[in-house]
């Protein structure tokens, strides 16, 4: 079994969204832990403030696979694939780790590029999985959140239904 992280984030109804997706990945992969949620202003344009969180889970399924269900989700919480990429969304979940796999296609790019650099993923990842390495960066997501300059990427804590 291979740990595995998905980032999830809505800033269209989040907290209904946001639940209904905890829903069906708790379903889809059993085993799932949720980290818990905050609140962050929208990146790459100007939209509503987003609510993220993430969940990790062990999964023999490959990449693709897990991918593909993720897509499926997106879908069920409205989310239009061919919508513009820096856009408001109903529902994002971005697979963030999937072990020490290292993949760079264009589908899919793991470790997640801006993981160690955004602190709606780091600090969540962290808290959910604060011993997995990231597979590049040789460090903990503890460690990486630990050395994080959270005096300018403030988590704010939201509660879900």
């Amino acid at each position: 079994m291979t740990p595995v992280l998905v980032a999830a984030g809505s800033n269209i109804e989040p907290l209904r969204h946001l639940a209904a997706a905890v829903r069906d990945l708790a379903q889809a992969f059993p085993g799932m832990r949720r980290s818990a949620a905050y609140r962050n202003a929208a990146v790459g344009f100007d939209g509503d403030d987003f609510i993220n969180l993430v969940v990790a889970f062990d999964s023999a399924l490959p990449p693709a696979t897990i991918l593909s269900r993720l897509h499926a989700i997106e879908a069920r919480c409205g989310r239009a694939r061919a919508a513009p990429k820096w856009a408001p969304r109903s529902m994002d979940l971005d697979l963030l780790l999937y072990g020490d796999l290292v993949l760079d296609t264009p589908e899919l790019r793991l470790p997640r590029p801006d993981l160690a650099r955004r602190a709606y993923m780091l600090g969540p990842a962290a808290e959910v999985a604060p011993d997995l390495r990231h597979p590049t960066l040789g460090l903990t997501l503890g460690e990486l959140w630990a050395r994080f300059n959270r005096d300018a990427h403030a988590l704010v804590p939201v509660a879900l239904p």
